[in-house]
């Protein structure tokens, strides 16, 4: 990459604009594939956003979507193209694409082709889409920043030195960096938010149950769903509904959001789509604000002034299109940090790894993965049933508000290395505690099992994205791309 950020914009402008050019053959399968493997050829040295590049398996790709195209349209059928016929893309090494070797980050496992598809991959195929290959991530997906043993870390485009975040960050920076129009990603704890959040591009993490689908074993508290990461909401939308196979679920409303009792699934009928939705103009709003996180009683956290004006610019957009936006003071058990990380940590215990490949995993899962391994089922069990009344507690305090909005991250983008700090001999506390203060709020959206976005609102004097999250309902997941398209800045010149 030649500089900083993105360098270039596609000539179809957008993934809505590429969509439409493969559909009416202004643009074949192949000169999109072509574009983007060239852009990761010349880029990713720098970023190292990709782990896998699979440019073979994607020429082949390409050019059965285009006989497709070339097909149907003789026969006067061009409506059964897929909805992203021909659309380039990547998916994280955390999710199994057949033929493929997924590495979940970790120089332990032996990183063996995929048998098959994992049922996102095979969605999306489905859809159209062309995969470029995989993206970088942490050991096993458990940090906020995408750095392992097997390969360079994820870098953020606008500023090279720095992290992309994580789990997703190797996506993110491909998205932000034009090396792909968009991308899936999954979300544990903040692993589509915070590194779109660091990357300046919009991330929505989907309620439970919208798309059934999640890329972690262990996950007994049902943390982890898919997301788009996207550079527009317009482009979110349109990667949201392949993602959901059809589009907005009846029962939801694009307007009032859906209030349903707490882990209620979302059903298979849908009416409408994303990309309709998200043009419209939602409803009346009522935004309550807020700097609480679950963190406080546990760790310092001190939002940065860049955090502060982002949010601030936020709340007044919100303010001037019309929305209630009142200060209000969220309330959190001071179990919680216990409760989340005995959770979140469950899963490395039980990972398959021969002991004699032990250490090479990283210091912070191998001490999470001890601790996880000495923890009694009893104190898993407890913790569980926590974090059901959690998800209980958070619906009721939220039942009078639309939407939750509070800074994305707390602090600007941090530097490659910084978390895990070998310089100062960070121990697997230090580390957590870092990413816990660097991302306070977006853990536990996760164990409500609510929708959230992401979107950058304000750029600093440096030029490094700070943006929102906003939270909302259950079956609100239109809502928010709303909002994101009303609060989304793109980078100054960008």
């Amino acid at each position: 990459m030649d500089e900083p950020g993105p360098s270039g914009t596609e000539p179809w402008g957008s993934a809505v604009g590429l969509r439409d050019a493969l559909r009416a053959g202004d643009v074949s399968a192949r000169e999109a594939v072509g574009f983007y493997l060239d852009r990761i050829e010349s880029r990713n040295g720098l970023l190292g956003a990709f782990l896998t590049v699979t440019s073979e398996r994607a020429h082949d790709a390409a050019a059965a979507a285009d006989s497709r195209h070339a097909r149907l349209s003789r026969s006067g059928r061009p409506d059964e193209l897929g909805a992203l016929h021909g659309m380039p893309t990547a998916f994280k090494d955390l999710t199994d694409v057949a033929g493929v070797p997924t590495t979940h980050g970790s120089a332990a496992l032996d990183a063996r082709p995929a048998p098959v598809d994992s049922p996102i991959v095979g969605l999306l195929r489905g859809a159209g889409v062309v995969s470029l290959g995989k993206t970088q991530v942490p050991e096993f997906g458990l940090t906020a920043y995408s750095e392992n043993r097997i390969g360079p870390p994820s870098r953020n485009p606008y500023g090279p030195a720095l992290s992309s975040g994580g789990s997703s960050g190797g996506s993110a920076a491909a998205v932000a960096a034009g090396l792909v129009p968009f991308a899936p990603a999954s979300d544990g704890g903040g692993s589509v938010r915070i590194p779109a959040a660091a990357c300046g591009i919009v991330g929505l993490k989907v309620g439970r149950g919208l798309i059934p689908e999640g890329q972690s074993t262990g996950d007994a508290a049902r943390l982890v769903v898919a997301g788009p990461l996207a550079r527009s909401a317009e482009d979110a939308a349109l990667l949201l509904d392949a993602m959901v196979a059809g589009g907005l679920p009846a029962v939801g409303d694009h307007g009032d959001g859906d209030r349903r009792r707490p882990g209620h699934e979302h059903r298979a009928r849908h009416a409408g789509t994303y990309a309709d939705a998200v043009v419209r103009e939602p409803r009346r709003l009522r935004v309550a604000v807020s700097l609480a996180s679950p963190w406080d009683a546990r760790y310092e956290v001190r939002p940065e002034p860049d955090a502060l004006e982002a949010l601030r610019r936020a709340a007044e957009a919100l303010a001037a299109a019309g929305h209630l936006v009142v200060e209000h003071d969220v309330r959190f058990d001071n179990r919680y940090p216990d409760a989340f990380t005995t959770a979140w940590t469950a899963g490395v215990g039980t990972a398959r790894v021969r002991p004699e490949r032990e250490p090479l995993l990283t210091p912070l899962t191998r001490s999470f993965r001890r601790r996880a391994q000495q923890r009694s089922h009893a104190k898993l069990e407890d913790a569980l049933a926590f974090l059901r009344q959690f998800e209980r507690d958070m619906a009721a305090q939220l039942a009078d508000w639309d939407v939750l909005l509070s800074p994305a991250l707390a602090q600007t983008p941090r530097p490659v290395g910084w978390f895990s700090g070998p310089e100062w001999r960070a121990t697997a506390d230090d580390d957590y505690r870092r990413q816990c203060e660097f991302a306070p709020w977006s853990s536990w959206v996760n164990v409500a099992g609510l929708p959230a976005v992401v979107a950058t609102t304000h750029w600093t004097a440096t030029g490094l994205p700070m943006g929102v999250q906003a939270v909302g309902h259950a079956g609100s997941e239109a809502t928010l791309l709303c909002l994101a398209r009303l609060l989304h800045v793109a980078a100054p010149g960008g």
